[in-house]
């Protein structure tokens, strides 16, 4: 089965959700003569890591966020890895995965699990404790968000139930970029699935980020990579690859959890 998958690499405005929106909107306009099956976007798309500002600027209870993607959806009947928005439940602010199917309906929220210290995500985030996995496009998927993927203990805890597309999104430093490239190759090889990892380009007060969106193959093959600048990547994939490498090498039935210590 082929899917045809695009990911928003896009620069973000800092703390103005407002002019986020009005520019997804436009970026989305490109997908009027074609139509992918899954669009992904990046990490805390609507805010950027304006994390003291989120008591005015998160979205309260992800409503604005979850109407505008649902539209969006429904516009270009599309299936949508939403990237993360900030979410405000009680004054409480969370880094949150939203996913929306082709019918505009939300189908799965994750919050970041691990938060990452260099940002100072801890001081202004409660972490997630629920997994990332949901069904979209007819394929067992999981969706994690950015310092998640250095955590494979947790990326293989997704994979256990057959999961063939590892959806990540984020706002990945330039000057570890290298470190992206290779955790999300080592994460497609390790797990044989597909790896479909979409970060955002430009800077904020405090940042440079690096872009570099990219697509394996559970090979561990780069099928699509972009550069630094703003565009949307676009690939398709065949799903049956991930049973063919399964195959080839079963390294899920030479598992040997019993030994293992965790």
């Amino acid at each position: 089965m082929g899917l045809n998958v695009s990911l928003i690499q896009m620069d973000i405005s800092f703390g103005d959700p407002k002019a986020n929106y009005e520019h997804l909107k436009e970026l989305f306009t490109s997908f009027e003569h074609t139509k992918p099956d899954v669009v992904v976007l990046p990490e805390l798309w609507t805010t950027g890591y304006d994390l003291t500002r989120l008591d005015e600027i998160a979205d309260k209870d992800g409503h604005n966020s979850i109407d505008f993607l649902s539209n969006l959806a429904l516009t270009y009947n599309t299936n949508i890895v939403g990237g993360s928005i900030a979410k405000n439940v009680n004054n409480q602010f969370s880094n949150t995965l939203l996913v929306v199917n082709q019918a505009g309906k939300l189908i799965k929220e994750y919050s970041k699990a691990h938060l990452f210290r260099l940002m100072n995500e801890e001081k202004h985030l409660i972490e997630g404790n629920e997994n990332g996995s949901f069904t979209l496009a007819g394929q067992k998927s999981a969706g994690v968000i950015c310092y998640d993927i250095r955590f494979p203990e947790w990326i293989r805890t997704h994979m256990l139930d057959e999961t063939k597309i590892l959806y990540v999104v984020a706002e990945w430093p330039k000057p570890r970029i290298d470190h992206w490239r290779a955790l999300l190759i080592s994460r497609a090889i390790e797990n044989q699935c597909f790896v479909i990892a979409c970060n955002r380009i430009g800077s904020d007060p405090n940042n440079q980020f690096g872009g570099h969106s990219i697509i394996i193959g559970p090979w561990g093959e780069i099928i699509a990579e972009a550069g630094e600048d703003e565009t949307i990547l676009q690939a398709k994939i065949d799903i049956n690859q991930v049973d063919e490498v399964r195959n080839t090498i079963p390294i899920f039935k030479d598992r040997r959890p019993d030994i293992y210590r965790l």
